[in-house]
């Protein structure tokens, strides 16, 4: 019997309906679509305007999708983690509230946030469960509806981010399939340069915050560009060479969608042609921990069993890595 290996047996992504394009934001500030376009390449982003639905509503169809196309039942679920810095609320854990949605009454769920690395972070952490043979059947969810808290009279920001939720089931697998080495990195010091200043303990909400503008995401876009590039070839580098993999043995590299610059400049400084790196940032914008499954969503179809894809995320905190998945159907 072979080592186990949490194996990822099936993908769906979900997106709200409306959209927002760049013509839709030259109305709101002072900006065009040839700038959006070259300096992110994003045309539009989608967001979330039902009424009364939240961030847990776009995972609780994630998963929904996931169920139905898997063959699996609510009550077979054991574990549902969803990474997002966007909860429905403080507490309780916007998991605990999908598994609810979805009828997931046999299962736990916790909230990872590591910002647009939540997904890298929740899928590594729910691989551990399924390897140590504690449980079955993992769900791992990104989502955020980041535009709760995008500020639209920064153009510096508004043009980036959408909303979006992407959900993965992970089984045991004996094959060699699943998910086989990680890279995870963090740095506090980043949070001075990409952070959302006010809502926590440290400032929480007041009139004073909010007059301030404080509970809205900010960054300092040149310098956090500058370590998100540094930060995922890095990891991609340590993973290929832990794992004595040259660029001909990677089918695919998954790259957090954050701006297709930091994106082209990732595939460069690793040496992979952009025929090899998922993309669909021109469609959703930035979805922070829903670009990563929202890719593999799509791609899906193009992946082979037994090929070697590397995903690659960096993100607020600073928090970055990678991590090495073999394809499994």
């Amino acid at each position: 019997m072979g080592k186990t290996h949490a194996a990822v047996t099936g993908v769906f992504g979900w997106v709200p309906e409306d959209k927002l394009t760049n013509f839709d934001l030259e109305k709101l500030v002072d900006t065009n679509d040839e700038w959006i376009r070259s300096r992110t390449g994003i045309e539009e982003r989608r967001i979330l305007r039902t009424p009364g639905w939240a961030t847990s509503d776009m995972c609780a169809e994630a998963v929904k999708g996931l169920l139905e196309k898997t063959g699996t039942k609510p009550g077979e679920i054991d574990l549902l983690i969803v990474a997002t810095v966007t909860g429905d609320m403080v507490f309780p854990d916007t998991a605990n509230t999908v598994c609810d949605k979805v009828g997931a009454k046999n299962a736990f769920g916790f909230d990872l946030g590591a910002a647009c690395s939540g997904f890298l972070f929740a899928l590594s952490t729910g691989a551990q469960f399924v390897q140590a043979g504690t449980y079955k059947k993992v769900v791992v969810v990104g989502a955020d509806m980041m535009s709760s808290i995008i500020d639209y009279t920064d153009r510096n920001t508004c043009v980036i981010f959408g909303d979006g939720a992407g959900a993965v089931l992970l089984e045991p697998c004996k094959d060699g399939n699943g998910v086989v080495d990680f890279v995870l990195r963090g740095d506090g010091a980043g949070r001075e340069l990409l952070h959302m200043k006010a809502g926590g303990s440290l400032h929480p909400a007041s009139n004073e915050t909010v007059a301030r503008r404080e509970h809205y995401a900010w960054q300092d876009g040149k310098r956090v560009f500058v370590q998100a590039v540094k930060g995922m070839t890095g990891a991609c580098d340590e993973l290929m060479r832990r794992n004595h993999l040259t660029k001909e043995d990677v089918a695919w590299v998954v790259p957090h969608q954050a701006n297709m610059r930091i994106i082209t400049s990732v595939a460069e400084h690793l040496g992979f042609p952009m025929e090899k790196i998922t993309v669909n940032i021109q469609k959703y914008g930035n979805t922070t921990a829903g670009t990563l499954p929202l890719c593999l969503w799509e791609y899906e179809n193009q992946f082979k069993k037994g090929d070697n894809i590397i995903l690659t995320a960096f993100g607020g905190g600073f928090t970055w890595g990678a991590l090495l998945l073999k394809w499994a159907y």
